[in-house]
């Protein structure tokens, strides 16, 4: 996390405390994810990682949701309303018997596993799937994360996913003083970028993570930056005035949605002029509906008589 880092791109702030700056864009994420929310899907897969509070938030919503991670949790953290499973070849529910016990207040199931690796998930078996706090980012070879998502979802399933972005990792490489390596990034392809603590995150600009999720065979909704409001003017509203931080959420998605505009406008990717700002970038896209196959023409006459239509569905 940026705010455990003692080199960060918002020192900007100087000495000053990040806490309420965090706990806004803590509000502002749980928000975006009820935005979001599949209204016509009831199983998730979220692959955000054990920091992320977003699988607990979905559960609450009344949704299915199978939480990949890496490790389990202490059986004290546990939840009443959580199960969780060490499994060496992953055993999850079938969609069906979600479906049949699925109650109104939700069910997480944890997983262990690789979440670059989801061959425990039958081909579009899932409504959506979430990627938040640098999933993405977190392993190079986001290519092949894009593809299990791809394959996992159904046709019309969504994704939600949010990646460092070229303004964090530029902001890294400038206070480590690697001026050469800022000189060649615009170029670059793909972008790695060390952490003062041995870490290497992969940071996108719009057209890159555009290009990542297209190339897996998803389609693009929306970019946005994950926050529009400034750190230092968030913090300086909530210092005065704690009780503000509603508003300033409705103001940040507010903003969000006016700078996504309307999908397909501009650069076609449904972003708006401003969606490389910030440090992190938020996506939305999804699996593109199947085709319905082309029929053929009947044929009437000397072949006998047109064939009645068949209904397709």
């Amino acid at each position: 996390m940026v705010a455990a880092s003692e080199t960060s791109p918002l020192t900007v702030l100087g000495s000053g405390s990040l806490t309420a700056y965090w706990r806004f864009q803590r509000a502002v994420v749980a928000a975006q994810l009820r935005a979001w929310l599949p209204p016509g899907g009831r199983i998730l897969v979220d692959i955000s990682g054990p920091q992320s509070s977003v699988a607990s938030q979905a559960a609450a919503a009344g949704y299915a949701v199978l939480q990949v991670m890496p490790r389990l949790p202490a059986a004290a953290e546990r939840s009443p309303g959580q199960r969780a499973a060490r499994l060496e070849t992953p055993r999850v529910p079938s969609a069906r018997s979600v479906h049949r016990r699925r109650a109104s207040s939700g069910r997480l199931v944890r997983v262990v596993a690789d979440y670059s690796n989801l061959a425990f998930l039958a081909d579009g078996s899932v409504d959506g799937v979430i990627a938040d706090d640098g999933a993405l980012s977190r392993h190079l070879m986001a290519e092949d994360v894009a593809a299990e998502i791809a394959r996992v979802l159904r046709p019309g399933g969504q994704l939600l996913a949010c990646v460092d972005s070229l303004v964090l990792g530029m902001s890294i490489l400038a206070e480590q003083h690697h001026w050469a390596e800022l000189t060649d990034l615009p170029q670059a392809e793909v972008v790695l970028v060390p952490w003062p603590d041995g870490r290497i995150t992969r940071c996108f600009g719009p057209e890159q993570l555009v290009d990542l999720l297209t190339e897996a065979g998803l389609e693009v909704s929306w970019i946005r930056p994950r926050t529009v409001l400034s750190p230092s003017m968030v913090d300086h509203v909530l210092r005065r005035d704690p009780s503000a931080i509603m508003r300033l959420v409705r103001a940040e998605l507010a903003a969000g949605a006016e700078d996504a505009g309307p999908a397909g406008a501009g650069n076609g990717t449904g972003s708006g002029e401003n969606e490389s700002f910030g440090i992190y970038l938020l996506a939305a896209a999804r699996k593109p509906l199947a085709r319905q196959p082309a029929t053929r023409p009947s044929r009437s006459g000397a072949d006998g008589p047109a064939a009645a239509p068949q209904a397709v569905g």
